[in-house]
């Protein structure tokens, strides 16, 4: 086994980054809990933010993953405040509010994924903020405070606080939003946004920034929808809110990019839109972008690269081989060198459907990886239709039929198209996780259908009085907007057949399938496989500890075989990736328990630690 496999995530009484590692391999060298013992685990603690529901936008989601450094278990909740707890039994050390902004309203779901950590290597041990936390907020603030008291650090922009000025005006506040936790690297922190990306073809900001961790100041900015000083070409977008993977060897860091906007018209950005839908290697030091990949050509489909790219270490040709591997929402995996950016496994261009729409070119062609296989379906048709009774079987065989449905990358159409798999995935923000030992990545996806509708600019305020609940995308500066709706039966459920969620195991040296198991199940068990968010994490004892499914429960499988071996039930929803850590002497497994207002989970306020009993600690 390579040494260097397990070099940047060996550690296993830790979790001091978001994806547990830099790279983002949510691998832990963790192994008191094993395959023989996970029965065992039971609740050691739970914490209650007490974080209310709050007013505005479309809700909130506890998609948090915490991060464990100097023996602080630091958690960040929907509206961005911070906990410091202790490790070993969930006490509250610490805590800060930033106080969002009255009246935000977020594009999104209120939310905070994570929270960074920088440490001074010019500052003397024990000084004040020597080592920082780094919070970016919903309301366009990056914040440092000290790791050890929650202060802030006064040397950090305005008494610890930089604001973030978006590229355009925001049509309301909320339009760009700081979601994901910033990436540290040296003594650069990138942040990225996520922007509202249905409403304009100019999104108020794209832009990724390079700040100066001890000052804040900006040291550099990188677009990746560049504008067109002749005005010619109406589009922004391709913005960076899903968490970014960092290579502290190189000084690299590779940022996930999100579509174009307007996201489901492209008659006013023609081209392939070079870095939006794309994963791109920068030098964080300068921002100079040094290779980018793009998964998906001309994306009109909102088929952002959504999961934080993963940084492995391959054996090929007897030797070891740095890679990026980038799972994407159209079930698609991408494995690359990381140093080029070419692919490990060949991948070809393929025909795509053309567009039925005037003033749309659809890209002829379309990435497809020769291997690894896609992790979902990618066709639905008039055959395909499922439900629990005939009839609501026949009303979805009789939507599918009425509807555009020419496989992957059917192009949105005013007579409505569908969208397999949908917006939401395939891969979404959760990502994967990587077993070193034996090259498997661990991934999760949504196997479910949506309806695209373009509407034209004169239709719009019909469409919206007649559905003033749906989701519908203004795509200012473009003739349409889009509605986009979940393809239900009549019963609320999947017009597809289940599994509506999977577990794979990727093996990435062969580029094949190793397993793939449903995950969550309902209706007592008949139904496997549902609709999730989250991601999981991989232990060296061969654990794979996973929540995300709708069911609210956090579960445990054998990595290599895919068996389900534990589950616990959850206060709340369990729609965000664990983490694990040893503390003690005794190995926890945290979860962030809150809900998803997307999902429609359970909202709560809990952080619940698992541990084994302590007289089974040792065993």
């Amino acid at each position: 086994m390579p040494a260097l496999a397990f070099a940047a995530s060996a550690a296993a009484q830790e979790w001091p980054s978001y994806g547990g590692d830099p790279g983002g391999q949510r691998f832990s060298g963790a192994a008191q809990i094993t395959p023989q013992n996970v029965g065992r685990l039971a609740p050691a603690w739970i914490f209650h933010t007490g974080e209310r529901r709050p007013a505005g936008a479309k809700g909130a989601s506890f998609e948090d993953t915490p991060i464990l450094a100097d023996g602080r278990l630091l958690v960040c909740t929907p509206t961005d405040r911070v906990f410091a707890l202790d490790p070993l039994t969930g006490r509250e050390i610490w805590a800060f509010d930033p106080k969002l902004a009255p009246g935000l309203r977020p594009a999104n779901d209120f939310l905070c994924r994570g929270v960074a950590v920088w440490r001074d290597a010019a500052a003397a041990a024990g000084a004040d903020c020597a080592a920082r936390v780094v919070l970016a907020t919903l309301d366009l603030r990056v914040i440092e405070l000290d790791l050890a008291t929650g202060r802030p650090c006064a040397g950090f922009g305005e008494q610890g606080t930089v604001r973030v000025s978006p590229a355009a005006p925001q049509r309301y506040a909320g339009a760009t939003t700081l979601a994901s936790p910033p990436a540290a690297v040296g003594d650069t922190l990138v942040v990225g946004s996520t922007v509202d990306d249905m409403s304009a073809a100019r999104a108020p900001g794209s832009a990724v920034r390079g700040l100066d961790a001890r000052t804040g100041a900006v040291r550099w900015w990188f677009d990746p929808t560049p504008k067109d000083p002749a005005g010619l070409r109406e589009s922004s977008g391709g913005n960076v809110w899903a968490p970014i993977a960092a290579d502290p060897a190189t000084g690299r860091v590779f940022l996930p990019t999100a579509s174009p906007s307007a996201a489901y018209w492209g008659g006013e950005r023609q081209g392939d839109d070079r870095f939006a839908s794309s994963v791109v290697a920068l030098d964080a030091s300068t921002g100079a972008p040094v290779w980018s990949f793009q998964a998906t050509h001309h994306d009109i489909w909102d088929y952002d690269v959504a999961a934080q790219p993963s940084l492995v270490t391959l054996r090929r040709n007897g030797e070891d081989v740095p890679a990026v591997v980038v799972a994407t929402k159209t079930g698609f995996v991408f494995v690359l060198d990381r140093d080029t950016g070419r692919p490990l496994f060949p991948v070809s261009e393929q025909s795509a459907p053309a567009s039925d729409v005037p003033g749309e070119a659809a890209a002829p062609t379309q990435p497809v990886p020769s291997a690894p296989p896609p992790l979902v379906s990618q066709r639905l048709t008039p055959g395909d239709a499922w439900g629990v009774a005939f009839i609501d079987r026949w009303l979805c065989r009789r939507q599918i039929e009425k509807l555009r449905s020419d496989g992957l990358y059917t192009p949105p159409s005013v007579r409505g198209s569908i969208e397999y798999p949908s917006p939401g995935g395939g891969v979404n923000w959760g990502g994967g996780a990587f077993d070193p030992k034996d090259s498997l990545y661990i991934v999760n996806a949504m196997n479910l259908a949506f309806v695209v509708r373009l509407i034209p600019r004169a239709d719009y305020a019909a469409a919206r009085a007649a559905a003033p609940d749906a989701e519908i995308g203004l795509g200012l500066g473009t003739p349409y907007a889009a509605e986009r709706t979940f393809l239900a039966s009549i019963f609320g459920i999947p017009c597809n057949r289940p599994p509506w969620g999977t577990l794979t195991a990727v093996d990435l040296r062969a580029g094949t399938i190793r397993w793939q198991a449903p995950l969550g199940s309902m209706a007592l068990g008949l139904v496997q496989g549902l609709p999730n968010l989250g991601g999981p994490i991989v232990t060296a004892s061969g654990l794979v500890f996973i929540a995300a499914a709708i069911d609210d429960k956090l579960r445990a499988f054998d990595v290599h075989t895919g068996r389900e071996l534990w589950q616990a039930p959850l206060p709340a929803g369990g729609q965000a990736t664990p983490m694990t850590y040893i503390a003690g002497g005794r190995q926890f497994v945290v979860i962030a328990a809150g809900g998803h207002a997307r999902l429609g989970t359970k909202f709560g306020d809990a952080v619940v630690a698992f541990a084994l009993p302590i007289a089974d600690a040792g065993s």
